[in-house]
C-alpha cells in the first residue's frame, strides 16, 4: 500500500517480535506517547489529521493494526482470544519504542482494542480515549445493557453477515459508488455520514481497499447456527473477534487497577454504532430487512450505547472515572467531520493528565 502521509507525519517500517508493520510518527521523539488504534476497514492513515494537531509536547503514534493496511499479510487474527491480537500488538510495539506507558485512543474496533487493554493492562494506559467504540460486550447477538445474549451460540455475531458484495467488490478494488455496496458508498453512508465528505477521501479509501481478505482474515470464517439469523462466528479474522463470545469479560474492565481516567467522544448522528445501528441484525430484523426476525423478546437491536454507558458507570463506581462527549452534529468519525470540536473534548483530556 503506497498512501502518501501528510506534513507532519513521518511512516516506518517497524518489526518487534509479535508484528512488522507500518507505523506513523508526528511530534517530538521524546513527547509524551499518544498510540492511536484505527477501527475496521481502516489503517492509520485516517488518524494523520488528529496526529499533526496534537498539543505541542505529544508524540502521536499510529500502527496499521493486524489484517490491516502494511502490516504483515501472514499474521491472523485469532478471534478466540477476541481483539487480544490487536492488543498485544499494540503492547509489543510499546515495548519496542522504549514506552512504558502511553494514551491510547481507539476508534470503533480500535476502541474494543482499548477496552481489552483497560481489562489486562491498565498499567500501561496514561489515559483510555474511547472514540466511538464498539461496545464492551462486542458486536452482535445481545439484548441489553448488561449484555445478555440473545442465543447461546451467538447467533448473529461474527462473519457471516458481512455482506458478500461489499468483500467482493473490495477485493476487486472498487472505487465507484454504482452500488450501496461499493467501498465508498458505504464509508459514505456508515461511517462519514450526514453528508460529510473527507478533503482525503480519495486516501482513505485506498486505506479501506487495503484490507487483508480471506476466511482468516476479513470478513472471517462462520458456522451455521439453528439460532436466527442462523450463523454464529467462527474462529479467524476481525469480525468474528468483535463477537460477544470471544470478548473480554466486562467484570475484569470494572475491577482493573490501576483505573486511568477515560474520554468516551461519539457522535449523535453516528449510524454504525448506536442503539439502533444500521448494520444490527436485531435493528435489520426489526425494519424487515432480514427476514424471519424472531421479535423483539428474543433479539431486539442491541443497545451499544446503553452497554458502554452500563459499564462506563460500573467503573467509576468501582474508583473510575469517566466522561462522556457527545458532538451532536457527527457521525462515527468525528475526529474527521468535527475536528475543532473533537479537539476541544481532546486535548483538555491530555492536558489534565
Amino acid at each position: 500500500m503506497t498512501i502518501r502521509t501528510i506534513d507532519g507525519v513521518q511512516a516506518k517500517t517497524v518489526a518487534t517480535h509479535r508484528l512488522a508493520t507500518r507505523v506513523l510518527f508526528s511530534g517530538p521523539d521524546e513527547g509524551i506517547p499518544v498510540l492511536f488504534l484505527h477501527g475496521n476497514l481502516a489503517s492509520a492513515t485516517w488518524w494523520e489529521e488528529t496526529m499533526v494537531r496534537l498539543p505541542a509536547g505529544f508524540r502521536g503514534i499510529a500502527p496499521d493494526q493486524r489484517g490491516y493496511g502494511d502490516a504483515d499479510p501472514e499474521a491472523k487474527i485469532d478471534a478466540r482470544r477476541g481483539l487480544g491480537d490487536l492488543a498485544d500488538d499494540a503492547l509489543a510495539l510499546l515495548d519496542h519504542l522504549g514506552i512504558e506507558r502511553a494514551h491510547v485512543v481507539g476508534s470503533s474496533l480500535g476502541g474494543n482494542v482499548v477496552w481489552h487493554l483497560l481489562a489486562r493492562a491498565p498499567n500501561r494506559l496514561r489515559s483510555a480515549i474511547l472514540v466511538a467504540p464498539g461496545s464492551p460486550y462486542g458486536f452482535g447477538g445481545t439484548k441489553d445493557e448488561r449484555g445478555t445474549p440473545c442465543f447461546p451460540d451467538f447467533a448473529g455475531s461474527g462473519a457471516g453477515l458481512v455482506n458478500p458484495e461489499l468483500v467482493r467488490r473490495l477485493a476487486s478494488g472498487d472505487r465507484s459508488t454504482d452500488s450501496p455496496f461499493s467501498p465508498r458508498a458505504a464509508l459514505r453512508t456508515l461511517v462519514f455520514g450526514a453528508g460529510f465528505i473527507p478533503t482525503r477521501e480519495e486516501d482513505l479509501l485506498s486505506a479501506t481497499l487495503a484490507v487483508h481478505l480471506g476466511e482468516r482474515d476479513y470478513p472471517g470464517d462462520s458456522v451455521p447456527s439453528p439460532n436466527w439469523p442462523f450463523v454464529a462466528p467462527g474462529l479467524w479474522g476481525p469480525n468474528n473477534a468483535l463477537s460477544p463470545k470471544y470478548a473480554v469479560p466486562v467484570p475484569e474492565i470494572v475491577a482493573s487497577k490501576p483505573k486511568v481516567p477515560i474520554l468516551w467522544v461519539r457522535g449523535g448522528k453516528d449510524v454504525a454504532v448506536s442503539d439502533a445501528a444500521a448494520s444490527d441484525p436485531g435493528n435489520l430484523g426489526r425494519i424487515g430487512l432480514l427476514p424471519g426476525w424472531p421479535g423483539m423478546d428474543a433479539y431486539p437491536p442491541q443497545p451499544m450505547l446503553q452497554q458502554t454507558r452500563y459499564v462506563l458507570a460500573e467503573y467509576a463506581n468501582a474508583g473510575g472515572s469517566y466522561e462522556e462527549v457527545v458532538l451532536p452534529g457527527s457521525g462515527h468519525v468525528p475526529f474527521l467531520d468535527n475536528p475543532t470540536e473533537f479537539d476541544r473534548a481532546f486535548h483538555a483530556h491530555l492536558a489534565a493528565r
